[in-house]
């Protein structure tokens, strides 16, 4: 996965070689931001570099890519040969990829410092998959099923608070199927009652483990969400359909698949 990224960005960088115009800019002059094109222009330049730092890349030299992006629209001899660029990017990759590692090590070592001193606390819970949960709302209404579509609102953070998924923030609850999305998640739902709260500290194996699905969330990462059950929907009512005639649940946006 990591690979693809980097070759992606790599691409990008090709894209952005094949569709500039064969003027050089002036480097005295004062770069503008003002028209479409130009924008577009710093757009690209700002997501290749988001790509690339994302990747563990943060020591790029920017001076040395302008140079590569002129050479390439003046149509100049390229001063480094392919075969040193493919070492070179090789290289780059190999030392992204050992980056990635040792934060996913270390992301995983606070994650089970984080619950085994979270454990301890009152009125936090752990079960036997080593799901940790406390009750913030308690209620007594029905109890969702696997097979289940439930409305729910929740905040999800990482353990240093950092907020990256909240249907709260969007202002919108979301409908899903209990089945269908995360494992902590799974099985919380199916301990909780409709109008109740959990506060859900879910282990990386019981989320995404090191297969993130977002640069947001670090591989191995302990998540903490925020998770309130406001109803079960009626499966013969699902999306409005009428009872005699019951449509494929939409399933709508999920943030624990």
């Amino acid at each position: 996965m990591r690979q693809h990224r980097l070759a992606a960005a790599v691409a990008l960088v090709g894209l952005v070689l094949s569709g500039c115009d064969s003027q050089t800019s002036d480097k005295s002059a004062e770069i503008e931001l003002n028209t479409p094109a130009q924008k577009a222009s710093y757009g690209i330049g700002l997501n290749m570099g988001k790509s690339l730092s994302q990747e563990g890349m943060d020591d790029l030299d920017s001076k040395a890519v302008a140079l590569g992006i002129e050479d390439a629209i003046g149509k100049k001899e390229q001063k480094i040969s392919d075969d040193d660029l493919i070492e070179a990017f090789g290289s780059l990759q190999k030392r992204a990829e050992e980056r990635m590692t040792q934060l996913a090590g270390e992301t995983e070592a606070a994650g089970k410092k984080f619950l085994e001193e979270n454990g301890k606390r009152d009125g936090v819970t752990t079960t036997e998959s080593g799901l940790q949960y406390e009750v913030l709302n308690k209620a007594d209404g029905a109890q969702p099923k696997a097979t289940d579509v439930v409305t729910v609102n929740y905040e999800g953070k990482l353990i240093d608070g950092t907020v990256f998924d909240s249907s709260i923030q969007r202002g919108s609850p979301i409908d899903l199927p209990v089945n269908g999305v995360i494992p902590g998640w799974v099985e919380a739902l199916q301990l909780m009652h409709v109008g109740e709260k959990y506060k859900l500290y879910i282990p990386s194996e019981l989320a995404y483990g090191e297969q993130s699905p977002s640069p947001a969330i670090p591989a191995n990462s302990v998540l903490v969400f925020e998770l309130e059950l406001l109803g079960i929907k009626d499966p013969q009512e699902q999306n409005g359909a009428a009872p005699e005639a019951p449509e494929a649940p939409e399933q709508g946006e999920e943030p624990a698949q």
